[in-house]
């Protein structure tokens, strides 16, 4: 084989190669980041449903709650619970954001909760008030989607 029948050999399977490892990359690359998606969403899982920490304050923001004393007391008070709650959120908000989780895995996940905060027209206000503009964003892109 001479010098030439090499690089047309070359020439021609070299693109062919190229696309293959183009291909492989771009899988590798999204089963990486659902792999990625999915320890995220195992870890707030874990801290959102499993510890207590969050636990009263989302006891006291349920839905089926709607005339609660507890919610005006919690704005009023701006406890660290309370803030802690919010922060997990804008936390989520930012996530997806960044792009690390998809809205749909965050509504899958949380929008129960989301729906909660939504339905509190003191709540809402607190959020947009208190500098929580990642949660708030999501909040009303959760609004508009439920639409």
């Amino acid at each position: 084989m001479t010098l030439t029948e090499i690089k047309d050999i070359a020439a021609i399977v070299g693109p062919i190669f190229t696309f293959f490892a183009v291909v492989w990359a771009a899988y590798v690359y999204n089963k990486n980041s659902r792999l990625e998606r999915a320890k995220w969403l195992a870890s707030l899982y874990e801290k959102f449903y499993e510890k207590d920490h969050l636990k009263a304050i989302r006891d006291k923001l349920d839905c089926d709650d709607d005339v609660s004393l507890e919610i005006p007391k919690l704005i009023s008070e701006g406890s660290a619970k309370f803030s802690d709650y919010l922060n997990f959120f804008e936390f989520v908000a930012f996530l997806k954001n960044s792009k690390q989780l998809k809205y749909q895995e965050v509504e899958q996940l949380f929008g129960y909760y989301l729906s909660c905060l939504n339905r509190r027209q003191d709540v809402r206000q607190y959020v947009s008030e208190k500098g929580y503009e990642l949660l708030n964003e999501l909040l009303k892109e959760f609004a508009e989607k439920k639409k």
